[in-house]
């Protein structure tokens, strides 16, 4: 190999291994906060709090400031426009320990669905007060998809960001086997 082939190869194999680093710098952040986000992204911290959901089969990562959250069970009932007829399932919702009546917090609602429910979904066929439900999906087993409705944080009460902030670090596990 030339020198000037050498040397361009080595450059290129340097900015492979050093742009990576200042891409945090030129953005605003330090490398320090982006090992710290990638580290969050990869899964729950050691003081992770785990729910864990045995009758529809899934495992839940929250924050360590959740300890001591409490489960309220409701259900969701949608009419299939495709199928005319009217669909129930289950929700989920992890409450934050720190809700009270005075004072509510804003709830994980996850949204249990059968996988031919699940398909009407996604296809924009289940409806609630003539409007069409949309989700975004945190995860499936063999049995259930499991997601929160795109409007769960329509009111405003604290803790809002929060839950925005542990949905996007994809905290459902699902237990059972696709």
């Amino acid at each position: 190999m030339n020198l000037k082939l050498r040397m361009r190869v080595a450059l290129l194999a340097t900015l492979v291994v050093v742009l990576p680093g200042f891409g945090g710098v030129l953005h605003g952040a330090s490398s320090g906060a982006g090992l710290q986000t990638k580290q969050e992204a990869a899964g729950p911290s050691i003081d992770a709090v785990e729910y864990t959901n045995t009758k529809y089969g899934f495992r839940f990562s929250l924050p360590n400031g959740w300890k001591g959250y409490s489960i309220i069970t409701e259900q969701w009932e949608a009419t299939d426009a495709q199928k005319g007829v009217v669909e129930r399932g289950g929700i989920v919702c992890i409450r934050h320990p720190d809700w009270t009546k005075e004072n509510p917090r804003q709830d994980i609602p996850i949204m249990v669905f059968t996988l031919t429910q699940w398909d009407s979904a996604e296809k924009s066929n289940l409806y609630v007060s003539e409007s069409a439900m949309s989700f975004h999906e945190l995860g499936r087993n063999r049995k259930y998809a499991f997601a929160v409705s795109n409007r769960y944080n329509e009111v405003d009460v604290p803790g809002r960001e929060e839950v925005d902030k542990i949905l996007q670090h994809e905290p459902l596990h699902p237990l059972w086997s696709k």
